[in-house]
């Protein structure tokens, strides 16, 4: 089966050229207006291949990944959430709903990411950096936990599970034997970025379709829960870091870039800085106030 997926060796290649065209078009005045998307396309770029190479080491190797899987499976059922095995009951059998899944799983993660991200830089160019930064530090937390190595049901067919990717002729793992890969699954990567892009399209976009990004994250948990790839809990815990990320991006720029501000309005401060810098924005007169003079 052919990987649908850049490993990091391919991403990386990719940033680099990236970088290399940007450096190409920032010398024309006439394409110069591409130099901030290619910029930025390189580090995404570079930030999957980071997720790519963080998913290929662990500090124990493949040691306790299976016991820790399930440990997993056993506290799902003392809190009572439900068995995977049911979602898996619902495609399991059936190869055209087995294979969309498959498709979903392997092809739509990053290209939803990009497209998304695309769509905030072209139109909400003022929000994308906050979005970005919590994808930067989600990322790098979820890499962190994943060190840890924890298998994944579908690596747990003594339970019952089974992994619908290998059984339909879609799997992208190495399925002679066990890989450090394959054991990354908690935190879900898949179930944060997905909750990244429907919480940033809610809260950015005014549309009234808005809210059919929300379908994103619930296709997202289905199909990761239904494939064997991922516990409930592994989605749990990547929405709990998302909040983590949010809450630490906040505490450093101490404004909230997701609504709709003046930047003077939202920190006084901002003025200051502004004229520091050279960027001098007059303030507007009260009504019946004389206008400031500037000094001579």
């Amino acid at each position: 089966m052919v990987n649908l997926q850049l490993d990091w060796q391919q991403a990386a290649v990719l940033g680099a050229g990236l970088v290399a065209l940007r450096v190409a078009v920032a010398r024309s005045s006439r394409t110069a207006r591409l130099s901030p998307f290619l910029l930025e396309s390189a580090f995404i770029a570079g930030l999957y291949a980071l997720w790519q190479l963080g998913a290929s080491v662990s500090v124990f190797g493949t040691s306790g990944g299976v016991a820790r899987g399930r440990w997993i499976e056993r506290f799902q059922g003392d809190v009572g959430l439900p068995s995977e095995r049911g979602l898996q009951h619902l495609i399991d059998g059936r190869e055209w709903a087995a294979q969309a899944c498959n498709l979903y799983y392997l092809s739509m993660h990053f290209a939803m990411l990009g497209v998304f991200l695309v769509w905030l830089f072209v139109r909400h160019r003022d929000r994308y950096s906050f979005v970005r930064n919590v994808l930067v530090v989600f990322t790098a937390l979820a890499l962190l936990i994943q060190l840890i190595p924890v298998a994944p049901p579908r690596l747990l067919p003594e339970l019952g599970f089974v992994d619908i990717a290998e059984k339909y002729g879609l799997s992208v793992y190495n399925v002679a034997g066990l890989s450090v890969d394959e054991l990354g699954a908690m935190p879900s990567v898949h179930v944060g970025w997905s909750l990244l892009i429907a919480w940033a399209v809610i809260r950015v976009s005014s549309s009234r379709w808005r809210w059919l990004a929300a379908l994103h994250p619930l296709i997202t948990v289905f199909v990761v829960v239904a494939t064997g790839n991922h516990f409930w809990l592994d989605g749990i815990v990547a929405a709990l870091l998302l909040v983590v990320s949010d809450v630490l991006v906040r505490l450093v720029v101490r404004v909230d870039p997701l609504r709709a501000y003046r930047p003077d309005a939202a920190w006084p401060g901002f003025a200051r800085v502004g004229r520091a810098v050279g960027d001098i924005s007059r303030p507007v007169a009260a009504p019946g106030a004389e206008p400031q003079r500037s000094a001579p």
